[in-house]
């Protein structure tokens, strides 16, 4: 275990409107990714607020069964923050106020996807190209509810129009709680370097929460964010996939500045296992055993021989044959 032995600028616990976060690491939503089997994986590992998958306010509204399971919260999550997509307001802002008797904590709004099927709808970051609408938006959302209401956002729609400074200005005086700002543009999607400048810019000229996203994968990059952009909390994305571990990692370097050791390949198994298992109890052996396939090739990335199990991986059909299999790392 490495330590830096020095004194570390402690970031402090995150509010936004009236709910307290036990620390500032957020875990983003990301469609796929973070549903209840992992998020449960990832709230034990200390992180501070917890993002579900994003809903299609649409889909709520005609009752899509689907979206059901999307919205199912474990009592241990709490806090938790539940994300609408949609490009109408009256809907929007109907959903809202139906979906707020439902136990989350928080509701977001996504102006970030960057899906060519959600954006050519109108939705996701293609809100970024239209500020009125974004006003319209927000604010019949919160009109609706009493809970605090955030929003996600881009740098832009592309690097021409960068105006991640005048949505969140317009978003704060909406009365939006917090805002959390990934550093890329709609047209770079994940790739290329995220803009920490922007975040600074952003930060600088609202008065509410802003919470940075986008390349930190480590204590010493959540340090160079915070400092570089003022930023009140870290959302941890990408580097999350098949490593919950990150948030404690990141909690102990914010603590004395240790970086605490990998988690080792058998715990790694049993945490692959125990994710298979959750996602069983959630989503029936089927569903589950299949969602599992991505998860497996995240957490065991880097490992020997991983790319011939990551093959097999995928003819897997039942939690035993996960389990005989992952013995074998």
């Amino acid at each position: 275990m490495e330590n830096k032995k020095r004194t570390l600028q402690k970031m402090p616990p995150l509010k936004i409107g009236n709910v307290e976060m036990p620390n500032p690491l957020v875990l983003a939503p990301m469609a796929g990714v973070t549903d209840l089997p992992f998020r449960v994986l990832c709230k034990e590992q200390g992180a501070g607020l917890i993002c579900m998958e994003m809903v299609s306010a649409k889909a709520i509204l005609y009752k899509n069964k689907n979206t059901e399971d999307l919205m199912t919260i474990d009592p241990g999550e709490h806090p938790v923050s539940l994300q609408l997509f949609g490009s109408d307001p009256e809907i929007l802002g109907q959903i809202a106020a139906q979906i707020e008797e439902r136990p989350f904590d928080i509701l977001d709004f996504n102006m970030g996807c960057p899906v060519p099927k959600v954006v050519n709808n109108g939705e996701g970051s293609a809100l970024m190209k239209d500020p009125h609408l974004v006003r319209e938006i927000v604010t019949s959302m919160v009109k609706a509810v009493k809970k605090p209401v955030t929003v996600k956002i881009r740098k832009g729609f592309n690097e021409e129009s960068a105006n991640a400074v005048e949505i969140a200005k317009i978003l704060e005086d909406c009365g939006v709680a917090a805002i959390a700002v990934h550093g890329r543009t709609r047209a770079q999607f994940y790739s290329g370097k995220a803009d920490w400048e922007i975040i600074r810019q952003v930060k600088e000229a609202v008065h509410i929460p802003v919470i940075g996203n986008g390349d930190v994968t480590s204590g010493e990059q959540a340090e160079a964010m915070r400092k570089q952009t003022g930023c009140d909390g870290i959302m941890i994305a990408r580097a999350a996939e098949g490593n919950p571990w990150i948030f404690s990692e990141l909690i102990a370097y914010e603590k004395d500045g240790t970086v605490p050791e990998r988690p080792s390949v058998d715990e790694i198994r049993e945490t692959m296992l125990r994710h298979a298992r959750l996602q069983l109890e959630y989503k029936g052996e089927y569903q589950g055993i299949r969602e599992m396939r991505k998860h497996v090739a995240w957490y065991t990335k880097g490992l020997h021989g991983s790319a011939r199990l990551r093959e097999q991986i995928n003819a897997v059909q039942t939690y035993q044959e996960l389990e005989k299999i992952l013995t074998s790392l």
